[in-house]
C-alpha cells in the first residue's frame, strides 16, 4: 500500500474564524491616526493576500498616505500578534478531523499568508501548533499564495503528495499553480461566487473532510 499524501491547510477562514481579531487589530491603528473604524463585512474583504495587502488595503479606503505602508504594517502585525486568539475560535470538528487524519497516517502541514510569529501565537494559543509537520507562512519565502512555492515547500518538507485545503480564490489558485487537488471549506472567506473557482470537493463542517480527504487520496 503507497503512503497517504499529506494534507495541506489554510489557516485564517478555514481553520480559525479570526475576523474578529483581525478587524480589531486594524481598528485600533485606525482609532490611534483619528479615523473612522471599519467593519467587519468591509475587513472580511480584505483578508487573504497577506499582513502588507491587507494594510494597504485599509489605508486606501481610510485615505492613509501610502508611503508610511512599512510603519504601519508593522504596527498592525505587532498589534495583531499579541491580541491574535482574544476572540479567535476553531471551526466546529477541526480538532477531530485533525486528530482523525493524523491517526490514519497522512502527514499535516500548514500553508498561509499570515506572518510566522503571528500564526504560531494563534496555533499555540489555541492548541493546534502540535498538529502540523511543517508550517509556511506569508513572511516565510520571498514569495506567498497565490503563487506556488509556499504549496510547494510544504508538501516536499512532508515527503509526500498533497491535498489542499482551503477556503478562499486565493487557496484555489494556489492549488491550480501547484497542481495539487483543492478541497473547498464553503463556510470561510471566499470572496468571488463559486462558480468562479476549480476545487475538487467541499465541505461546510469538519466532520465530512476524512471522508473527502480517503476519497481524494485514490487519485493523487
Amino acid at each position: 500500500m503507497s503512503a497517504l499524501p499529506s494534507v495541506i491547510f489554510d489557516l485564517d477562514g478555514t481553520l480559525l474564524d479570526s475576523l474578529p481579531d483581525i478587524q480589531a487589530a486594524v481598528n485600533r491603528m485606525l482609532v490611534a491616526e483619528g479615523l473612522e473604524p471599519l467593519s467587519a463585512a468591509t475587513v472580511r474583504g480584505f483578508i487573504g493576500d497577506g499582513l502588507p495587502v491587507l494594510v494597504s488595503r485599509v489605508m486606501a479606503a481610510r485615505g492613509i498616505d501610502a508611503s508610511r505602508l512599512g510603519e504601519l504594517s508593522a504596527r498592525v502585525g505587532a498589534d495583531y500578534t499579541a491580541h491574535a486568539a482574544d476572540q479567535t475560535v476553531v471551526f466546529p470538528g477541526v480538532i477531530g478531523a485533525l486528530s482523525q487524519l493524523r491517526e490514519l497516517g497522512h502527514p499535516l502541514g500548514l500553508c498561509t499568508n499570515k506572518p510566522y510569529n503571528a500564526t504560531v501565537a494563534v496555533l499555540k494559543a489555541l492548541s493546534l501548533f502540535d498538529f502540523f509537520s511543517s508550517i509556511i507562512a506569508g513572511d516565510s519565502l520571498p514569495q506567498r499564495k497565490p503563487a506556488p512555492e509556499p504549496l510547494h515547500a510544504v508538501r516536499d518538507a512532508l515527503g509526500r503528495s498533497g491535498i489542499f485545503v482551503g477556503d478562499s480564490e486565493v487557496d484555489a489558485a494556489t492549488a491550480g499553480a501547484a497542481q495539487m487537488p483543492f478541497v473547498l471549506f464553503a463556510d470561510g472567506f471566499l470572496r468571488v461566487p463559486k462558480s468562479e473557482i476549480t476545487f475538487n470537493a467541499e465541505f461546510e463542517h469538519f466532520d465530512a473532510l476524512p471522508g473527502i480527504i480517503a476519497q481524494l487520496s485514490r487519485l493523487v
